[in-house]
């Protein structure tokens, strides 16, 4: 049976790929920086198991002193522009074709394995067929565009050089949410809260939630590691334990809710630092200020629909 182990050694293998790449790459003035950050990365998907805790620890603390001391660098030169435009032109819009791989994929073995199990484990089918989607792109079109066999890997690697320490901010983010939750932040949380509701009140208690959704969102950069803590303080005891509510709805509104504190957070750097470093935009906090217009109606949205829906 396929389970998450093979993800994780296709992963390591591309970072380890990048690493090798990325050092030899003389163009790019950081090149021992950047590929001493992707090979602890590989060593992280492929080893981490036998890590355990503490070594895991350190390799994340050696990920953090790579980043902070400004060590990795962006390559100098890819596929030249001209050259680029010129496939575009010959393939058109087909080239979209192979992005639509990756997810069409993705859907259709997330519901076949997991009606058809035995061969994907189906509790971790959604990202087995990702990592499928993607090799099955890569497929395709190394099969329709014929390029150089390096060539994808090089672009991924000149990509991931030029995200740099941003790409992997999520993961980091994720992983600090569920410390917080075993630390007991959510207890805490929930105390001040408790002082702060008059009466335990129903109204100021999903306004609470919301907007607490939201805060801890744009500190942590993301929902998932947001909503352990806020859920622990105020959606299960308070919401449902105290007033019945309905826990999807609390839930799936919650977290939409930690989503629009994602759109004005640069601790979201995959979508708000990131895009802007690819645009080369000279606000790096451009892509936020143009989501903030959208991202507070929608909270005041989510939080009106928790009262209205959840509590029938």
């Amino acid at each position: 049976m396929i389970t998450l182990a093979a993800v994780y050694v296709l992963a390591g293998l591309v970072f380890a790929a990048f690493a090798v790449l990325g050092l030899a790459d003389r163009t790019n003035p950081k090149r021992f920086g950047s590929a001493a950050f992707w090979g602890l990365m590989a060593l992280s998907m492929l080893g981490g198991d036998r890590l355990g805790d503490l070594g895991n620890g350190v390799l994340v603390l050696l990920l953090v002193a790579l980043a902070g001391a400004g060590v990795l660098g962006k390559p100098q030169k890819g596929v030249e522009q001209d050259v680029r435009e010129e496939r575009a032109v010959l393939h058109g819009n087909g080239l979209f074709l192979l992005a639509l791989v990756i997810p069409v994929t993705a859907l259709g073995g997330s519901f076949l394995f997991k009606a058809h199990p035995g061969l994907v484990d189906p509790k971790q089918a959604t990202l087995i067929s990702l990592a499928a989607g993607v090799l099955l792109a890569l497929g395709v079109g190394q099969a329709w565009l014929r390029p150089q066999l390096p060539l994808p890997l090089q672009q991924g690697r000149r990509l991931m050089d030029s995200v740099g320490w941003a790409a992997i901010l999520p993961q980091m983010l994720a992983s600090l949410g569920a410390v917080f939750a075993l630390a007991g932040v959510g207890d805490v949380v929930g105390q001040l809260v408790e002082g702060a509701i008059p009466q335990r009140s129903l109204l100021p208690a999903v306004i609470a939630y919301g907007l607490g959704m939201a805060l801890f969102t744009m500190v942590m950069g993301n929902a998932f590691a947001a909503f352990p803590v806020m859920f622990a303080a105020i959606g299960l005891p308070v919401l449902i334990g105290e007033h019945h509510g309905n826990p999807a709805v609390i839930s799936a509104i919650g977290m939409l809710a930690g989503f629009c504190g994602t759109l004005m957070t640069p601790m979201a750097a995959n979508f708000n630092l990131v895009p802007a470093a690819l645009l080369e935009l000279k606000d790096k906090n451009g892509v936020i200020r143009a989501q903030i217009g959208t991202a507070l109606p929608l909270l005041i949205a989510n939080i009106a629909f928790i009262y209205w829906f959840a509590f029938k």
